[in-house]
């Protein structure tokens, strides 16, 4: 992994590279393209935080995180969580390291926010990304949203490693 690793605010010159990023093919179905998270960020700027992920100058991946959302709100015992909500590495760029920088970016940001724990949601299947989250530290919370798992990583446990 590159040592000049960095995430970057979108601004209006990166629209295009953001929303030309592709995961591979047998990912399609398992995460949504950028342009979908650009127009959610869009519509709901106090939840979402998208930032791109570069490599020097490089464009390799799209991270985008939530804060303070209830995922039942008609649940009266749901407290509101703080975490991932979007990764997309490009195609050629997997199995680099990306991906954990970006997780960890965001952890970062969490924990900054005064936050504990890291929820994020994923698709089951050979090809989703259960193994990826499980090594980085997160367990299933036997919740589900939608047709995804949730999992939750205890940033305190975390930084005990």
């Amino acid at each position: 992994m590159s040592s000049s690793l960095r995430l970057k605010k979108i601004t209006p010159d990166d629209v295009e590279a953001a929303c030309s990023l592709r995961v591979r093919p047998d990912q399609e179905g398992l995460v949504a393209p950028v342009v979908r998270s650009l127009a959610e960020a869009y519509a709901q700027p106090e939840t979402a935080w998208p930032r791109l992920v570069f490599d020097g100058e490089r464009l390799v991946g799209f991270v985008m995180a939530f804060f303070d959302v209830r995922f039942d709100p008609d649940d009266p015992k749901d407290v509101p969580r703080s975490g991932l909500w979007r990764l997309n590495i490009a195609a050629g760029e997997q199995g680099r390291g990306y991906g954990r920088f970006a997780v960890e970016a965001v952890c970062e940001e969490i924990r900054r926010r005064g936050q504990t724990r890291v929820t994020t949601t994923w698709a089951p299947g050979e090809h989703g990304p259960g193994e990826f989250y499980r090594r980085l530290g997160f367990r299933l919370t036997g919740e589900t949203s939608g047709d995804q798992v949730v999992g939750e990583l205890d940033l305190a446990a975390l930084r005990a490693r």
